[in-house]
């Protein structure tokens, strides 16, 4: 693979770091990009950026975190006010979209690597992965879309992030209590209109 840059967008779960590593496996440079909840999962990001440097050195750059309650809060409290809070998910990984395009253009990246894998979780459906692709004109790359949990579960023991992922954290502070699960363009678009002033520059 030609040297290519990336920016991945990491959690503190089982699949990110599994896409990071085998992004950099295949030769990109990857820019991790954590999303910091809680001072929890974000040591454990810190831990998942360590262990990745260990295999692939310099391949794996030093993680960026964003404040989510400063960036995303005002996006989900504006979702809430609209009683549209059930839409949280989809319009959390839009943001992180938006924030991620305009880090790759500080850094010379030139796509997006998630952990996504298809069906897994809420925000997973095909549906949903085509509106919230829409956030970034950058290509998304999701190494992870055709394996199941268990193949991904297999790859992240192998090379010792399994451990650290599983490690107890909060849940997510944000979770509406039912998300989203087919997203229709049309509905995103009008909510998209009335929360626009308050999402990420």
């Amino acid at each position: 693979m030609e040297e290519m840059r990336v920016i991945g967008l990491l959690s503190s779960g089982i699949d990110s770091p599994v896409a990071i590593h085998l992004m950099a496996s295949r030769g990109a440079e990857v820019y991790p990009l954590h999303f910091r909840q809680d001072e929890i999962k974000e040591k454990k990001a810190r831990k998942l950026v360590s262990r990745l440097k260990e295999i692939h050195g310099e391949k794996v750059k030093d993680l960026k975190v964003v404040d989510a309650l400063k960036v995303q809060g005002p996006v989900f409290e504006k979702l809430r006010e609209l009683k549209r809070e059930k839409w949280i998910c989809i319009f959390c990984k839009y943001t992180m979209y938006m924030v991620a395009e305009k880090y790759a253009r500080e850094v010379g990246a030139e796509a997006i690597v998630t952990g996504d894998s298809l069906g897994q979780v809420a925000s997973q459906t095909l549906d949903n992965l085509m509106v919230i692709s829409t956030a970034t004109n950058l290509p998304i790359i999701r190494p992870l879309i055709a394996l199941d949990k268990e193949e991904i579960v297999r790859i992240a023991k192998e090379i010792g992030t399994f451990e650290i992922s599983i490690e107890n954290e909060p849940p997510c502070p944000f979770l509406p209590k039912f998300p989203v699960v087919r997203a229709g363009f049309s509905q995103f678009r009008k909510i998209l209109e009335e929360i626009r002033e308050v999402l990420p520059k």
